[in-house]
């Protein structure tokens, strides 16, 4: 199993005439992801890598039939244009919205956000890399060119914050013997489309997913809402049963006592009194959550967590 895609999930690409969304094409085809259809305005009828391009997602829904539904937009089309695209892929009724757009306005974010939410679609990103269920499909340009090898098929879940270091912490868990089922890029953008509570849940109900491993940073407060979650689900006789491992970084930004400034991603901000990474590593130890001080142990301590819980 995986969580959010699969080998039958059929993908379109909005943007998918630019260089970024071209590059991902040839990645997801290489990849056997079903890309189905790409959205590029005034473009209809091209076609990028055999893959056919609409004007509109209405256009490719109607050529490809009731039959053949979408499952999934990925949205890689510049930052002024992405509410717009959003928005269209919302009210198309497709379910799942990866964000890869980088820089959107924050009041566009919050509008696409609030409509997901009301018409029942669920946004991964904005500033996502993408999803990867290893062995299975992916969409966007997570694990493209050599990156691709640091992946393994196996039963760790990964939450990635950073783009980047969603590979990253696939090669270490390889590294320690250790497999993985999915690979989400959350995004690290002030506003997120998706949360640490919501990936995990999808985790817990995935039966191939044994552990989960969490790359948080500082800024907002998405692991810290986890942690309450957690502790939540304990006081009501709902224990989690799978070891969760988390690496927060942002020590030395912390270190350098810099407040309301952004330090990377748009969302990393430490603001008075929250976003800190102490304050997040706290809260998450209290919830039951093993924290790696150093990223690269993040491998070896997933695998002896899994042996005390009596798997391999």
């Amino acid at each position: 199993m995986s969580i959010l895609i699969d080998q039958n999930t059929r993908f379109l690409i909005q943007g998918i005439t630019g260089k970024q969304g071209t590059r991902s094409t040839i990645d997801m085809l290489v990849s056997n992801s079903k890309l189905v259809a790409g959205v590029t305005p005034g473009k209809g009828g091209q076609e990028v890598e055999g893959v056919p391009v609409y004007n509109s997602i209405k256009d490719a829904q109607e050529a490809l039939g009731s039959s053949k539904k979408i499952d999934c937009s990925v949205v890689m089309v510049p930052p002024r244009f992405a509410k717009g695209a959003i928005v269209e892929a919302i009210e198309a009724g497709i379910k799942l919205i990866n964000v890869i757009t980088e820089n959107i306005p924050i009041h566009d974010m919050a509008y696409c956000l609030a409509l997901a939410r009301a018409k029942g679609s669920l946004v991964i990103g904005a500033t996502s890399a993408g999803i990867y269920s290893v062995g299975k499909s992916k969409c966007g340009p997570i694990a493209s060119g050599k990156s691709k090898i640091a992946l393994s098929v196996g039963g760790v879940g990964v939450i990635s914050r950073s783009g980047g270091m969603s590979c990253e912490t696939a090669l270490v868990l390889t590294q320690a013997g250790l497999g993985q089922s999915t690979i989400v890029s959350v995004g690290s953008d002030v506003l997120m489309g998706s949360t640490f509570v919501e990936i995990v849940s999808l985790f817990e109900n995935d039966d191939d997913t044994k552990g989960i491993v969490l790359f948080g940073e500082i800024g907002g407060t998405c692991e810290e809402d986890l942690a309450k979650w957690l502790i939540l689900q304990r006081k009501n006789g709902n224990a989690f049963l799978k070891p969760i491992v988390a690496f927060i970084s942002g020590k030395f930004a912390e270190d350098l006592g810099m407040e309301n400034v952004s330090l990377g991603h748009a969302g990393a901000i430490i603001e008075s009194g929250s976003g800190g990474r102490e304050g997040k590593v706290k809260a998450l130890k209290e919830a039951g959550v093993i924290i790696a001080e150093v990223h690269h142990n993040v491998g070896r301590l997933m695998k002896e967590a899994l042996l005390n819980f009596g798997k391999e």
